[in-house]
């Protein structure tokens, strides 16, 4: 243990001379004194809660930002104790803990430190909980950390039954149909030692169409990408039914070619002589296998070492509603650290001054540029969704929906957990 990790007790408690014992015993006090009162505790008041444990703890100046629908502010969390007001994620230090998932410090001007923690839900980014210390050691950077976890957690948690935290999310009006595709999304991203995934959509205030799914079920990743035909109300509706139907065959562990027959049926018995395109996708963890079924998507960008190497081609199977015919499996082996980029038309499809088409030799240029960067899926897909917002001068007369999925390599659960039996002793065993 260091020298600050003793002199300086976790988050500003004031003994002067404590062991690591004393020093977690203060700490796992003031986490667990959150969790208590919490449990019951009604939403509006759990920043409230926070500010007032930090308080006690010696801290002050909290602030909790969470990040808005289209992913370029952080917006503060009112309530009792709490400070904070709307800020930019690019050029902020907020912004910078938020975007590069990790703790930024400063130091003012009377010797104290502002702390900017990431609030991650497992990988999830929420937002960032800001606090300042009169001074910051190992042992205060370690349990404002976890802080920053335990409060993520209950947002997220809170948030299944109360629209506060997501009325503070919302910087302008949104649309009906974007609400009931907001509502309808899993998380934006996921991140594990196997695969990192992260999809965003624009106009996220008024998409009505684009939508995308996941799940991450043993070492099998399940993808989906859709985009209903039309813009708005119908194609929301649209674009959900179709997520419903994919879910419905997923839990059941349907195959893919099964599961492009139900989600075809369900879309045309629903919405004659309408359609919906879509992707749906297997990664094997293990292996690195991926298939595929395209539905009347662009072909998938596929990148290594920052450069695109490929699209996956192959035949098009015609789109959700216009089926009847056996769908086209395609398949290929990727390698560790390989990325997808999945996308819909109106990405490469919005017209620029002039009339020419965006495209996707654009599309290619700047998912190299922001791959080569090294940055995590989460934030690679931020930024090339702005840029791409940029570059076609704001446009948005279509959806523009990308997903992002790097494999990281095959799963090393032993090493994850590696004191966990193959099987649990029974009650018979045990005697």
């Amino acid at each position: 243990m260091t020298s600050d990790e003793v002199d300086q007790p976790p988050v500003g408690f004031r003994p002067v001379h404590v062991d690591r014992s004393v020093a977690e015993s203060l700490g796992e006090a003031m986490l667990g004194s959150l969790l208590d009162r919490a449990h019951l505790i009604p939403p509006r008041l759990v920043g409230p809660l926070v500010a007032q444990e930090v308080h006690a703890a010696g801290g002050s100046d909290v602030a909790i930002f969470l990040q808005d629908y289209d992913q370029r502010h952080l917006q503060p969390l009112e309530g009792k104790g709490l400070t904070g007001e709307r800020t930019p994620i690019d050029g902020s230090s907020p912004g910078r803990a938020f975007a590069g998932d990790e703790l930024v410090e400063e130091t003012l001007g009377d010797g104290s430190v502002r702390m900017f923690l990431p609030m991650l839900d497992g990988s999830d980014r929420v937002g960032v909980l800001s606090l300042r210390l009169p001074a910051v050691g190992d042992g205060d950077r370690r349990l404002a950390q976890r802080l920053a976890g335990l409060v993520a957690d209950l947002i997220v948690t809170k948030s299944a039954y109360t629209d506060t935290f997501a009325r503070a999310r919302t910087a302008e009006p949104m649309s009906l149909a974007a609400q009931l595709q907001w509502a309808t999304l899993p998380p934006l991203m996921m991140t594990t030692p196997d695969v990192d995934l992260a999809g965003i959509l624009e106009p996220a205030y008024s998409v009505g169409g684009d939508a995308f799914d996941f799940a991450f079920d043993d070492h099998l990743l399940h993808l989906g990408l859709f985009d209903a035909m039309g813009h708005g109300l119908e194609a929301a509706t649209m674009a959900t039914l179709a997520i419903a139907a994919y879910r419905h065959g997923r839990r059941r562990a349907v195959e893919l070619p099964e599961l492009y027959a139900e989600m075809d049926r369900v879309v045309a018995g629903s919405f004659p002589n309408r359609f919906a395109t879509a992707q749906i996708a297997r990664l094997d963890t293990r292996s690195g296998e991926l298939s595929w079924v395209n539905a009347g998507h662009p072909a998938p960008l596929w990148v290594r070492d920052g450069r695109v190497i490929d699209e996956l081609t192959g035949p098009v199977s015609r789109p959700l509603g216009l089926g009847g015919e056996e769908p086209h499996v395609e398949s290929v082996q990727l390698e560790p650290g390989d990325r997808l980029l999945f996308f819909t038309d109106g990405v490469v499809e919005e017209r620029l001054d002039g009339g020419e088409q965006f495209g996707e030799a654009r599309l290619r240029e700047m998912i190299e540029r922001t791959t080569t960067e090294g940055l995590s899926a989460a934030e690679s897909v931020r930024r090339l969704s702005h840029a791409l917002m940029a570059a076609r001068a704001g446009r948005t007369s279509d959806d523009a929906s990308l997903l992002l999925v790097e494999w990281k390599q095959p799963p090393h659960d032993d090493e994850l957990a590696p004191d966990i039996p193959e099987s649990m002793p029974t009650d018979g065993d045990a005697r």
